[in-house]
Parts: C-alpha cells; structure tokens; sequence
C-alpha cells in the first residue's frame, strides 16, 4: 500500500472552535440532537479540559 500524505500521526490538540465546529455540523446532519458519548460530544470534553487553566480570551 502506497504512503498517504496524511499526517496521521501527528496530534493536535482540540480546540473549542473546533469542538464546536463538529458540533454544530452533527447536530444539523441530526435534526438539533447531539447525543451524549457520540464524537461530537466526546471532542467537546477533551476542548473543555484542553482548555482548562488557560485564560486566553481577554476575560
């Protein structure tokens, strides 16, 4: 099998923005419903607890 040009072992952590993103996107494909444990909201924890401790907005 040929090497894609993913960069599939490099990480970067969740962003809110992103989390978000997601989350918007599945909960229009799903009718406004995001369901608990689904990726959606699994990306909006790890965001949350990436985010924990930084105060990055000014606030």
């Amino acid at each position: 099998m040929a090497k894609s040009n993913s960069n599939s072992g490099a990480r970067t952590a969740m962003t809110p923005s992103a989390a978000a993103r997601i989350q918007g996107a599945t909960a229009r494909s799903t009718g406004g419903i995001v369901a608990k444990g689904s990726f959606a909201a699994r990306a909006q924890s790890v965001a949350a607890r990436n985010g924990a401790g930084k105060s990055g907005n000014g606030k």
